[in-house]
């Protein structure tokens, strides 16, 4: 009797449908990241509260484009540029007809050496990632409808984006990447970096596996790389800016340097609250604090995001300027101990 009534269409048909329900609602849980929760911690390592910043950060202006108020960031070229670099004088100058960039850099040693006790100086080489599959998504949903429904999907059927990898065009771009930096590297002497920082997010391990790899360097200073989790883009939401696992990093990336204390699974990440302003600034904070209190080398390179990028260069006081994928830009820092 039992069997006869669990055999009825309409019991049957319940069962199915309660069945679906509870695989779709699994579904869902995975695909935002195992959370739900409205009451999220705070996006990044730090509470942005109560975190008391080590250093005062300034963009030391006048001497790259980029920092000019009368240049257009829409439409410049830095590869047309000699990466932005303005012809002048340097008090330090001891053969004016030397090139620019050995004269630049001897006049950073001299701002180096001559500093007071507590402050610093750096040249920072950011660089924005290739082209990745949510930049072709967004491109082509629109802004608002990527922001409001397609960015928390995984894809779409024909694209996928979770933890986006780079587009033929992406990796593209960082070829091109890597042909003007070998180009800036021999004739215009531009210093290589002595140290290598890479987001955690796919796509920019992989650009700056094909920016960099390959290039002849010094032998002081090889590429090895850093992957630095502060230096990931806008947390929350969009499922392109989820880590894959530290496994899946360290399989693709084997010989790739993982910092200490990188979770196996995306702790920073969360479905419902997208990382403010203020927010990413202090995520930012936090990574120039450890650089600067860590690192001696006065040329830096990093690789990461649009978003993270715009965050350095607020907390910097730099102007905004804007990168297309696979743009780079230079900023000269100095940074002052505070007590």
């Amino acid at each position: 009797m039992n069997r006869a009534r669990f055999s009825h269409p309409d019991v049957r048909k319940l069962a199915v449908t309660t069945s679906a329900i509870l695989l779709a609602l699994v579904i869902s849980w995975f695909l935002l990241g195992g959370t739900l929760s409205s009451n999220s911690p705070e996006m990044g390592s730090t509470d942005p509260s109560t975190y008391k910043a080590k250093y005062k950060y300034e963009t030391v202006k006048g001497f790259f484009l980029q920092d000019d108020p009368k240049t257009d960031w829409n439409g410049f070229e830095y590869t047309k540029h000699n990466f932005g670099l303005i012809p002048r004088s340097y008090p330090t100058d001891s053969d004016p007809s030397a090139p620019l960039w050995e004269r630049f850099g001897r006049y950073i040693q001299h701002l180096q050496t001559s500093a007071p006790a507590g402050t610093s100086y750096k040249l920072l080489y950011f660089g924005r990632h290739g082209e990745g599959y949510h930049n072709v998504a967004e491109a082509k949903y629109g802004t608002k409808d990527w922001d409001d429904y397609w960015s928390k999907l995984e894809g779409d059927g024909e694209l996928f984006w979770s933890d986006a990898h780079l587009t033929d065009k992406g990796k593209e771009q960082a070829l091109e990447a890597h042909a003007f930096i070998g180009e800036q590297l021999a004739w215009a002497k531009m210093p290589a970096s002595q140290s290598y920082y890479v987001s955690s997010m796919y796509r920019c391990l992989q650009t700056a596996n094909l920016t960099f790899s390959g290039l002849k360097l010094p032998d002081e200073a090889p590429f090895d790389p850093l992957i630095k989790e502060l230096l990931r883009e806008v947390l929350g939401e969009h499922t392109c800016d989820r880590r894959s696992t530290k496994s899946y990093i360290h399989e693709h990336f084997p010989t790739w340097r993982i910092e200490e204390g990188l979770t196996e699974q995306d702790e920073l990440w969360k479905a419902d609250h997208r990382e403010t302003h203020d927010e990413h600034d202090v995520r930012t904070t936090e990574f120039l604090d450890d650089v600067f209190s860590h690192n001696q080398n006065v040329y830096v390179s990093l690789t990461t995001h649009s978003g993270a990028i715009a965050s350095h260069l607020r907390v910097l006081g730099h102007q905004e300027f804007r990168l297309v994928t696979g743009g780079m830009i230079p900023v000269l820092v100095k940074a002052t101990k505070k007590e």
